[in-house]
């Protein structure tokens, strides 16, 4: 039985924010909204796949239909 990884969970192959391999996505590609910890991710970091992504008063929790889901909240525990 294989686990699979979260949509944030290391190493990563695709940009979180753009959707793009890691290896063909340019340094400056990341939005600086993104930079400054102020957009939640909006694609899966293992496949590249663009998340179901609801924002909230308190954080943003995303869903990869192959990966699972991610809460920030979450985030702050680790």
């Amino acid at each position: 039985m294989t686990t699979v990884r979260g949509p944030l969970e290391p190493p990563l192959r695709y940009g979180v924010y753009t959707g793009i391999e890691l290896e063909l996505q340019a340094p400056d590609a990341v939005p600086a909204a993104a930079r400054l910890g102020l957009e939640p991710p909006r694609y899966c970091g293992q496949c590249g796949r663009r998340m179901v992504v609801q924002v909230r008063p308190d954080g943003w929790a995303a869903r990869c239909s192959r990966h699972g889901t991610l809460d920030s909240v979450e985030l702050g525990r680790r």
